[in-house]
This record gives structure tokens, C-alpha cells and sequence, in this order.
């Protein structure tokens, strides 16, 4: 059986404010803004590592659709604010230096830059809407 060719196209990172979202993942990480759009009271902010032009980031609310019941986004809030929605993991090839930029840049730390016993160096945040974003270098073996 011929392997289907499937790659990751987009993800989706929810924010409370995109202003400070943008400072971060623009000013702080590098990233480039592919896109900022809005609609029906919404914004959607792409947004994308130059080294991986075909992947997006997509800095959504926590709760993009309009038909999301009031109870529902209230606790998507809630969960976002206490930083219990699923975080991301990038890749690097230097995570001290990340380190050090994200950490100067004022982001809350949670990690410090660890060796891991399953084969990488990691260090760990939060943005400013409280998501958890980890980064990861693989180490010589």
C-alpha cells in the first residue's frame, strides 16, 4: 500500500488578546504575520516560523465559533486564564539561547533549560494568554 502524503498544514493556539499574542509570538519568537483577519466580531492572527513556510499558527479566541453556547465559553475562558489548554512544542537547535531571549523578553518561566532523560534540552513557558509552549533541542548522542 502506497503511504498517503499527509503533513501538518495548521494549528491552533487560543489567546485573549491578540495585541499582546502578537508582541509575543511576532516580537519575541520571530515569527512572521501571515494573516489577520475578522469577522462576525472574531480575529483570526496567523502567524508562522520563516524556516517552516507551509506550516500556520493560527492565534484564535478560545472559543471561535459564534454558536458556542455562553456556559461553554465562559469555562473555555476560564481554562485558558488558568493555562490548562494544551500547550505546543517547538523544535530548536540552540534552546539556551531561546531561553535567554524569551526569558529577557519578560515571559513567565517555567522551566529553565533541562536535560531530559528521553534525549533532549527543553525549557518551558507560558504566552501572555497562559498557554504552555515548551521548546525543544535534540542532543548529540
Amino acid at each position: 500500500m502506497k503511504p498517503m502524503d499527509i503533513k501538518l498544514s495548521q494549528c491552533f493556539i487560543a489567546v485573549d488578546d491578540h495585541d499582546k499574542a502578537l508582541a509575543f509570538y511576532r516580537d519575541v519568537l520571530g515569527f512572521e504575520v501571515r494573516n489577520d483577519v475578522g469577522f462576525e466580531g472574531f480575529r483570526w492572527v496567523t502567524v508562522g516560523s520563516p524556516s517552516q513556510p507551509d506550516v500556520d499558527i493560527v492565534l484564535e479566541p478560545p472559543s471561535a465559533d459564534p454558536n458556542t453556547p455562553p456556559a461553554d465559553k465562559e469555562a473555555l475562558e476560564e481554562l485558558l486564564a488558568k493555562g490548562l489548554l494544551r500547550g505546543v512544542i517547538f523544535s530548536t537547535e540552540d534552546v539556551d539561547a531561546v531561553f535567554d531571549r524569551i526569558s529577557a523578553a519578560g515571559a513567565e518561566v517555567l522551566q529553565e533549560p533541562t536535560d531530559q532523560p528521553y534525549g533532549v534540552r527543553d525549557c518551558s513557558f507560558r504566552d501572555p494568554a497562559g498557554n504552555m509552549l515548551r521548546f525543544n533541542q535534540v542532543r548529540e548522542r
